[in-house]
């Protein structure tokens, strides 16, 4: 039996962390990101996480980071022999991945070498990649440059946005992860270096980015609305008026007007001319009120003749 230590904060790492009983190991500590304000209320938040492990009776370690020597040495005293990581939050230093006997293993939501770093998922979307998948690695002091262990990809279906990859990713990790847990210091062994010819990065992303430009074409815009579903999901402008953009599809009018001009609002949606088409926004919704339905905003809104885009 090992003693394991397990690292993640959002809902990605929450069912790897739910398998592990139905290992032969144990779960030392759980380390995830420090509770952070959010909300209107700005009222701080428990990490998915962290709330799975204390309905677990597990012990939660917050730290900041690990740049004092009391953080490291509460983890060094643990006397783990493997530490499972997945969407953490932070680049872990040398002296964590070497602390535990084993050191530190990574669930990661991509086939690496592709798409490395913070955005993984919305990068697939972004790029029109076929297929995405999991990839469990060993961690160094790269960011996400580790030996591969074990990898298992699946196809993206065309309308799937984020957060429907991420749910489809996410049980993936917990059963490679389960898999590798049958003989680790063998899967350790036998890891497979990355090609560093195939490497891509993911950066971190921003919300300033998702501010739709209408001179893109048809094919851009609709990834980026399903990339940027749930966050920081895509936005434009009315005049000084902010709205998001939840859901679009390829609209049935098919003779474009200027950029981010409005063709039609009815029923079936917002219809926004783009560089080459018009895209038709299904569920949108308007600064300081709630996601709705193009019908339903159309009962508050005609944006018929409208045009969007930033305001001068």
């Amino acid at each position: 039996m090992l003693n394991l230590i397990y690292a993640g904060t959002p809902e990605f790492a929450v069912p790897a962390l739910e398998s592990l009983p139905r290992s032969d190991h144990q779960v030392v500590a759980v380390y995830t990101q420090p509770d952070r304000p959010a909300g209107r209320g700005r009222k701080l938040q428990q990490s998915p996480v962290k709330i799975h492990a204390l309905e677990q009776g597990l012990p939660v370690l917050q730290p900041s980071d690990f740049s004092s020597a009391e953080d490291l040495q509460g983890l060094q005293q643990l006397n783990a022999d493997l530490m499972v990581v997945a969407a953490y939050g932070l680049l872990l230093p040398a002296a964590v991945l070497e602390a535990p006997r084993l050191g530190c293993i990574n669930i990661h939501a991509s086939l690496l070498p592709r798409w490395r770093g913070a955005s993984p998922i919305q990068q697939a979307i972004l790029a029109g990649d076929e297929c995405s998948g999991v990839t469990l690695m060993k961690m160094d002091r790269g960011l996400d440059t580790g030996d591969m262990i074990l990898r298992r990809s699946l196809p993206i279906d065309p309308c799937w946005n984020a957060a429907q990859l991420h749910d489809a990713l996410a049980p993936l990790g917990a059963e490679l992860l389960l898999k590798s847990l049958e003989d680790i210091e063998q899967a350790l062994q036998q890891a497979e270096a990355q090609d560093e010819a195939g490497a891509t990065y993911a950066p971190r992303l921003s919300k300033q980015q998702a501010e739709v430009d209408w001179t893109r074409p048809l094919e851009v815009l609709l990834r980026e609305i399903r990339a940027y579903n749930p966050w920081p999901v895509s936005y434009t402008f009315l005049q000084q008026n902010s709205i998001r953009l939840w859901c679009a599809r390829e609209s049935r009018y098919s003779d474009p007007a200027s950029p981010g001009k409005v063709v039609a609002h009815d029923n079936e949606g917002v219809h926004v001319s783009c560089a080459d088409g018009v895209l038709q926004v299904t569920e949108l919704q308007f600064a300081g009120r709630k996601r709705c339905s193009a019908a339903q905003a159309l009962n508050a809104t005609d944006l018929s003749g409208s045009v969007l885009g930033s305001p001068e």
